[in-house]
């Protein structure tokens, strides 16, 4: 063998080593299934809300599992919540969000916050918890209920946050509008901090039970939570389906009573160009996990494979329906 076929055998028996070290024989690899456990996609970020919020604190754990379980690579991305995660999730900046389920509604029927602009590609994975809505004050407002808010400073929410959107129904629901009170937008913790400052006189904190910031507010005020009778509800829920009477139990921030309000379903929602398996898979890791979620926050108790479908405003994803036909 001379010296030039001696170099070209060296050089095919190199570049066969490369191609096998890179996977370049690996049949999965060939068929373009991505990343992990055979995704189609190799990043799975989840839009949340604030830093502080059960939806911030179970998606940081079930991102977790998804890498964990299924190699892809997730993560959280903290947001202004629901308004902001739909527009995320439109602009395909992102591939999953947890939402309320009145801004979802509006958003896939393109009406209020997305007048004309109905986002078509967002689809359902599961209704998870309910969000109870904590109109919290202090003892010494002489707030009783949300009629008593006309002429007050309010916190309803980050603005365009699924927290203002059930905050303005609501409170329209009672004849109010932002022109009779003083509407400031605040997350949670800023409402708390106005509340404990005294620079405001009531804020709506919507979210699962128990919120941090109302738990941290109640050490250093005379806490007290605002009434929603039920009958209102009610009557608001004739044109607004997605809300439902519920009490805030007793001893849940150490009120004696139950404590009536409204509640709102959340939504787990994803891209609805995510491949049927991979949801099929974020699925099943969702609910095969849920301990896991209801040790970072006990709001995620109320999440069950049974209720997954209930109350869906949003097409489901296939590979969501695909799970929960086999069980």
């Amino acid at each position: 063998m001379n010296k030039k076929m001696l170099s070209a055998f060296i050089l095919f028996v190199t570049m066969s080593f490369m191609l096998v070290a890179c996977g370049g024989g690996d049949s999965e690899s060939e068929g373009g299934e991505g990343n992990g456990e055979g995704l189609d996609t190799d990043i799975a970020t989840i839009a949340t809300g604030g830093s502080s919020g059960p939806y911030n604190i179970i998606a940081t754990t079930l991102s977790e599992v998804y890498t964990e379980e299924l190699g892809v690579n997730s993560r959280t991305q903290t947001t202004g919540a629901s308004v902001e995660n739909m527009n995320l999730l439109k602009e395909e900046k992102v591939e999953m969000a947890f939402v309320m389920s009145d801004v979802l509604s509006q958003a896939v029927e393109g009406v209020e916050n997305f007048e004309g602009e109905a986002i078509d590609n967002v689809q359902q994975i599961a209704t998870l918890y309910p969000n109870y809505v904590q109109v919290v004050t202090t003892a010494d407002t002489g707030i009783e209920t949300l009629g008593d808010l006309e002429g007050k400073r309010v916190a309803v929410g980050d603005q365009n946050s699924g927290v203002e959107v059930n905050a303005k129904t609501l409170l329209e629901g009672h004849d109010i509008t932002y022109d009779d009170i003083e509407e400031d937008y605040l997350g949670y913790a800023e409402a708390a901090d106005g509340l404990r400052s005294g620079q405001i006189d009531a804020a709506f904190l919507t979210s699962g039970l128990p919120n941090s910031s109302v738990l941290e507010l109640a050490e250093s005020v005379d806490l007290k939570i605002v009434t929603i009778e039920q009958d209102r509800v009610e009557q608001i829920a004739e044109d607004k389906d997605y809300f439902v009477p519920m009490e805030i139990p007793a001893d849940t921030y150490g009120n004696d009573e139950p404590i009536e309000t409204a509640a709102i379903m959340n939504a787990l929602v994803a891209r609805s160009d995510l491949s049927e398996d991979d949801v099929y898979k974020f699925s099943n890791q969702l609910f095969n996990n849920l301990d896991q979620l209801v040790n970072s926050h006990q709001a995620a108790s109320d999440i069950s494979v049974e209720g997954a479908q209930e109350g869906m405003v949003a097409p489901i994803h296939p590979g969501a329906e695909r799970f929960y036909n086999e069980q």
